[in-house]
């Protein structure tokens, strides 16, 4: 195990030294959710970092941590209540694939949440090389079908009105959309590119449970100068645990 910060010293963080290790997407992604969240689902949460990053940057005020794997989900819990949010998050032994009397089994209730979000396995079947570590594997590799898997139970999870953010490497923007379109409306996409001028190589897509309104595409961000290895101040301030991602 290793011991890492997160958010300038904000939360500090267990997770297996060799295994998945959370990084910037998931920080990304716990401070994309929007001010005054009352009830947040994290699908697939790992060790509870993006959950975790949007109630210590009080996005939120309560988040249910949702994971499949034992081993990570007792970390979760760990996480949870080494950083004094065992009133606030609950870790849930849950698999989003699964079919919906066994998620409901789990806890994952339907039309429940104000916000879903996740950061789903991003390799399709026979895409990538797998990893050596199991749970990295399984956060980094999924079958073709498992990305509407993940949307289903967004969009199941999610009240009327709700909201699901989901992160994603740019090239699946297609793939996402087409399964977030029929179960969302007032799509947002939010590309992330490297440095100035270049292509995005990340996107954040949030959907409104409900709506008809349509679709954003907003100005790509980039994450660095031109130059160098400094964050943006955007994201420098997302980070230092200074700010949240506004868009």
């Amino acid at each position: 195990m290793t011991r890492d910060a997160f958010l300038g010293g904000r939360l500090t963080l267990s997770q297996p030294r060799n295994g998945f290790r959370a990084g910037l997407d998931s920080v990304l992604l716990g401070a994309a959710v929007p001010a005054g969240t009352g009830r947040l689902l994290d699908m697939g949460a790992g060790v509870g970092t993006a959950g975790l990053v949007a109630l210590a940057l009080e996005r939120a005020t309560g988040a249910d941590l949702a994971e499949r794997d034992a081993a990570t989900l007792d970390l979760a819990a760990r996480n949870i209540a080494e950083n004094g949010f065992a009133g606030r998050a609950v870790a849930l032994a849950a698999d989003v694939e699964a079919k919906a009397v066994q998620r409901r089994a789990a806890g994952l209730a339907d039309n429940t949440y104000d916000v879903v979000i996740a950061n789903p396995p991003f390799f399709g079947s026979g895409q990538g090389t797998p990893a050596p570590e199991a749970s990295r594997a399984a956060a980094r590799h999924m079958g073709p079908e498992a990305l509407d898997l993940w949307v289903r139970c967004a969009a199941a999870c999610a009240r009327a009105g709700g909201m699901a953010i989901f992160i994603y490497p740019a090239q699946g923007l297609a793939a996402l959309l087409a399964r977030f379109e029929p179960r969302f409306g007032a799509m947002v996409v939010l590309p992330l590119s490297p440095r100035p001028g270049e292509p995005a190589s990340r996107i954040l897509l949030r959907g409104t449970k409900g709506s008809r309104a349509p679709l954003t595409l907003l100005a790509s961000r980039a994450m660095h100068g031109p130059t160098g290895n400094d964050f943006a101040p955007e994201f420098d301030a997302v980070f230092r645990g200074a700010a949240a991602l506004d868009w």
